[in-house]
């Protein structure tokens, strides 16, 4: 559609703002490479799905698959292919900036020809004892087709020859064996000062060593990666489960086909050429020449060897939990909401744990989409099992790059005795719901949470997210209807017959719709209207052009959106009452919040729901209503907060310009002022020790 961009090129934008924070020099250091390392990440996703489906769509040729169609894939690749060479060439540009700035600060990255005799003779121990046993030379001239490479690895490719002689040659390949050693090896270096070295320039430099048999004088190598479709392909055959199409589907990405090709750009080009016809591409293809060094999502690791260091403040448990021995006590009386990562995710475990051990609860029903390795969560319902508990876990193996890491799950809260539901053919379960009952006194109590972010210890430390613990009926009665419909997927009534929640796919599309009628409805009668949206992705064409009408009939839009926006959102005649910002900065912005004005009586939500096709009509989603008036207000500060944010919003443009909102005034970075409000709500104020960022590496866009 002309007044929409293309899903895919927005998704460049917003990976083009995280470029800006690594090139921004008021982070420190080291964020801004673990930046560039977060946009490395995203790109191979990037490729390993989006590119992936586009390529798939243009096999189509137009005709209908099990998927949503882009109008034009062809030209959208080829738009794909000229933004990420830009990228690239910004990308390369700021991190011989960082090289530089290190070096000021005496950090030094040393490659294999720059190495004193010290350094040589511990990069030679070094490769004797933790890296030769580690790799296996394959020598591809004589293998009649390329052996399988491996996903998220890099390969030396190396070029080998005699001194006396141009003709004979040979090439053979080395996977980088960063997984077990690590990227990075410090070397021993001058007082003050800190040599770095890749794991693949420590390779290079024992290449005479490792290919000695040959007799070969003059070794040559470059790096190269390679990036496959990672879809999952869900055959219909009645008689396979779904856990065996999944198994299926993980073994058959092993040969998926390559969707990116990236490679050193001084790679020699009879080898450029083996490759390329080995792995059957062509120049059509997304062939990205770069630097020296690849697989930037490393730099997520880099060593801390820096001065500077950006501390991060603690998650700090609710006021309202702080004096209690008891979550739950708390939540029968009112509702709690939660924001991540400034308030503490143990209450969430709390809860969880309380439950585990009250002998007065009887089941533990839950969803989980993603969780954290060292589950807290899967441990508080594996000890509620053997408590005597029946504890149900929707458990959704088809999360995209954590099947793996589920069906494992599935198999260890199978052996405990935790009914596992394995989801909805055709459909995911994202929602983010828990509902706990208990018998006291004769009576069945219920209470849980919805939350907009997974269940996961880990990332809540870094993603931005929302929970509201509650003991509220009709909320636990609809939860419970979503649960009898997932253990019942031919029972639609159920999710039909919620009341309170806002449920996809049968009804939060129409909902939304109307809330939206409503309000331009409101403005059309010269009354006030507004909406306040905050969502990670927009690119629902229908919501969207509904968003068009309610801006045409004067409704003040005010729009959060930190990943995809396929609005087109500047037109002259809504310059005054529409505003669309995107907010990247140390915690990634993940929640989803609804405001809509509704004639002065307010309508809140927070939902599990993005506004893209996938979620509204493919995906079980719940959105919650806010009723406390507390919790509402507390929720409109917080969007009048990032509204205002001047130092780390950027404007959502036609153009996709990512220019930062100016600032005027006061500077306000958003998520410190949050921070501070939410903050200040502790009676009486306890000092705030600041400590360093937390290892994460969990970026899911």
């Amino acid at each position: 559609m002309k007044n929409l961009i293309p899903r895919d090129i927005s998704w460049l934008s917003f990976n083009a703002r995280v470029l800006q924070e690594a090139a921004d020099p008021s982070v420190p250091l080291r964020e801004r490479i673990r930046f560039l390392g977060i946009h490395s990440n995203n790109m191979d996703e990037f490729f390993r799905v989006r590119v992936a489906t586009l390529k798939r769509m243009i096999e189509l040729g137009g005709k209908k698959g099990n998927m949503h169609l882009e109008e034009n894939p062809q030209s959208i690749v080829e738009q794909i292919q000229t933004i990420v060479l830009d990228q690239q060439n910004e990308f390369n540009r700021i991190w011989q900036g960082i090289l530089k700035e290190m070096q000021q600060q005496g950090i030094f990255l040393v490659d294999e020809k720059k190495l004193n005799k010290q350094q040589q003779t511990f990069v030679k121990t070094f490769f004797e004892e933790e890296v030769r046993s580690n790799i296996i030379p394959l020598m591809i001239e004589s293998l009649p087709q390329l052996p399988y490479l491996r996903e998220k690895s890099i390969y030396l490719g190396v070029v080998m020859r005699r001194q006396d002689t141009a003709y004979q040659q040979k090439y053979a390949l080395i996977e980088v064996p960063s997984r077990i050693i690590g990227r990075f090896i410090e070397l021993p270096a001058p007082e003050g000062q800190h040599h770095i070295i890749l794991l693949e320039d420590i390779i290079r430099f024992n290449l005479p060593y490792i290919f000695s048999y040959f007799n070969y004088t003059k070794f040559e190598s470059y790096i190269f990666k390679v990036t496959k479709d990672a879809e999952l392909d869900i055959d219909n055959d009645i008689t396979t489960s779904l856990v065996q199409k999944i198994q299926k589907g993980i073994k058959n990405r092993r040969i998926g086909k390559p969707t990116r090709f990236v490679f050193d750009k001084e790679m020699d080009s009879g080898l450029l050429e083996y490759l390329m016809k080995k792995l059957h591409l062509t120049r059509m293809d997304n062939i990205i020449p770069g630097g020296r060094i690849h697989n930037f999502r490393h730099f997520m690791d880099f060593p801390d060897v820096f001065k500077q260091k950006r501390l991060r403040r603690q998650p700090f448990t609710h006021p309202e939990l702080v004096d209690t021995s008891r979550v739950t006590d708390i939540i029968l009386k009112h509702d709690v909401l939660l924001h991540f990562p400034y308030h503490s995710f143990n209450s969430v475990i709390d809860l969880l744990r309380e439950a585990a051990i009250d002998p007065e609860v009887t089941s533990i029903k839950l969803t989980a989409y993603r969780l954290a390795s060292n589950s807290k969560v899967i441990n508080a319902l594996i000890n509620a099992v053997r408590n005597g508990k029946s504890v149900t876990v929707m458990l959704e193996l088809r999360a995209r790059f954590d099947e793996e890491n589920n069906l494992e799950w599935k198999e260890l809260l199978e052996e405990e005795g935790v009914k596992v539901l394995l989801g909805i053919p055709n459909m995911k379960v994202h929602a983010k719901l828990c509902v706990i009952s208990k018998r006291s006194n004769k009576k069945t109590i219920q209470y849980g949470f919805v939350s907009t972010g997974n269940l996961n210890e880990k990332t809540a430390k870094v993603y931005a997210d929302a929970c509201v613990l509650t003991s509220n009926r009709n909320v636990m009665a609809d939860i419970n209807r979503i649960f009898k419909y997932l253990e019942n997927p031919s029972k639609i009534k159920y999710l039909n017959s919620c009341k309170t929640l806002m449920v996809c796919p049968t009804s939060m599309r129409q909902q939304l719709t109307q809330l939206i009628n409503t309000e331009i409805k409101n403005a059309k009668a010269k009354k006030k209207a507004s909406i306040t949206l905050k969502v990670n992705s927009l690119s629902d064409p229908q919501l969207i052009l509904k968003l068009y009408e309610a801006a045409d009939a004067g409704v003040k839009l005010n729009l959060v959106i930190r990943g995809i926006c396929c609005a087109k959102l500047k037109h002259k005649k809504w310059n005054h009452h529409v505003k669309a910002i995107s907010i990247v900065d140390e915690y990634l912005e993940h929640a989803r919040m609804l405001i809509f004005e509704n004639g002065g009586r307010e309508k809140f939500f927070i939902s599990s729901a993005d506004w893209m096709i996938r979620n509204l009509d493919h995906r079980i989603e719940a959105a919650i209503p806010i009723k406390n008036r507390a919790l509402c207000q507390e929720i409109k500060d917080i969007l009048d907060i990032e509204l205002k944010d001047n130092v780390k919003a950027r404007i959502l443009d036609n153009n996709l310009d990512n220019n930062y909102v100016k600032p005027t005034g006061k500077k306000v970075r958003s998520q410190i002022e949050i921070y501070n409000y939410l903050y200040k709500k502790i009676k009486p104020v306890k000092p705030v020790v600041a400590k360093p960022i937390p290892e994460v590496q969990e970026i899911v866009v």
